[in-house]
């Protein structure tokens, strides 16, 4: 990939114009769709997997994607479980692009295989976020990030746009660090988040110290002030600030609207921890403008991605300047990557092996 095209990723987002519309009409933005209940890890915190059922029919998810298309509905989250596991996912990808949708796809990455992602590659996948919470396993959380250091190298030449994300709790707390510095070394655009609660409000692990928790996502703000790959926004930082804090933000959940999940049996869920029996076929453009409203489980919500939707949707002006602010900052970062890789080596001097360029 030429600095140009670096360059231009760094601002471009997919379908960036027509996603543009969801911020001011009454059409939904995004949809994550389970693909299975089903996961080859069993971590500790979380509460999206169950191996007893089976995998949805692709038929099925075919009619269920088509729905969600026919709503106004941009963006797809093909997620899990492990969607990775479903022996369809090429196919459900080529058919959300085929739709038109913007298709991205989260995976613990442990079944990932250069094959695999040359076949999503074809089919138009976009983005894939690999979850990895350790450098090594734990009793708690068993993403290691050292399990799938070998595979960044099959995204060198990849068209998919490839991020890392974490969870921070006491027992990955110690080696978050080191998960964000191993992707941020690579040119990869990686976050940590704090762990969020169960759909009781139960938290399954230990949170950690408070202060050693604000430090970190600190770091994380200053870091992505000054232009490095710090996935997410600013406005999700300081909203998890806020969390540790316990102070109240004022927002409007846009969760169950402009953001929707849909399970692997099809139900319409407002988001993964409020789920409801009403089957998507069944749901209607006014059924999810009702969820347009202050709801009484939002205070400490710990779904990020409903989050940031509804702060995005409710103030696009900051959220979206101050984002193009600090990507412009990561411009010279990646002239200067581009100046050093284009220099011989000096004589003596082994060659360094490529990083995945992503």
């Amino acid at each position: 990939m030429n600095l140009l095209d670096k360059i231009g990723r760094e601002f471009s987002g997919y379908n960036l114009l027509e996603s543009g519309k969801r911020l001011f009409d009454r059409k939904p933005l995004q949809c994550s769709l389970y693909l299975t209940d089903r996961c080859n890890l069993d971590c500790s915190y979380c509460t999206e997997y169950d191996n007893s059922r089976p995998h949805p029919k692709l038929e099925d998810l075919k009619v269920w994607i088509k729905k969600i298309r026919d709503l106004g509905t941009m963006r797809i989250a093909l997620v899990g479980g492990e969607p990775l596991m479903h022996p369809d996912v090429v196919e459900i990808v080529r058919y959300c692009r085929e739709l038109g949708f913007a298709t991205s796809l989260t995976t613990n990455g442990f079944l990932l295989t250069r094959k695999l992602l040359k076949q999503l590659e074809e089919a138009g996948l976009q983005v894939m976020q690999i979850s990895v919470d350790r450098m090594t396993p734990s009793p708690i959380t068993k993403k290691s990030f050292k399990t799938i250091l070998p595979k960044l190298d099959y995204f060198k030449d990849s068209k998919i746009s490839l991020h890392i994300t974490g969870v921070i709790c006491a027992d990955t707390l110690p080696e978050s660090k080191a998960v964000l510095e191993t992707g941020l070394s690579r040119g990869i655009p990686t976050e940590v988040r704090l762990v969020h609660a169960d759909p009781l409000s139960r938290f399954r692990v230990e949170r950690g110290s408070k202060e050693e928790l604000e430090a970190f996502i600190d770091s994380m703000i200053e870091r992505k002030r000054r232009g490095e790959r710090i996935h997410t926004n600013e406005a999700i930082l300081q909203y998890q600030k806020s969390l540790l804090r316990n102070e109240p933000v004022d927002w409007t959940c846009m969760a169950g609207y402009k953001l929707f999940f849909v399970s692997a049996q099809g139900k319409f869920w407002e988001c993964s921890m409020v789920h409801t029996e009403k089957h998507i076929m069944d749901v209607t453009l006014d059924d999810l403008y009702a969820n347009y409203r202050k709801k009484s489980c939002q205070q400490g919500c710990g779904v990020y991605c409903a989050v940031s939707t509804s702060l995005l949707v409710q103030n696009p002006a900051s959220v979206i300047t101050k984002e193009v602010v600090n990507r412009a900052r990561r411009i010279p970062g990646l002239i200067r990557h581009a100046v050093r890789s284009s220099e011989p080596a000096e004589p003596g001097q082994p060659i360094q092996p490529a990083q995945a360029e992503v």
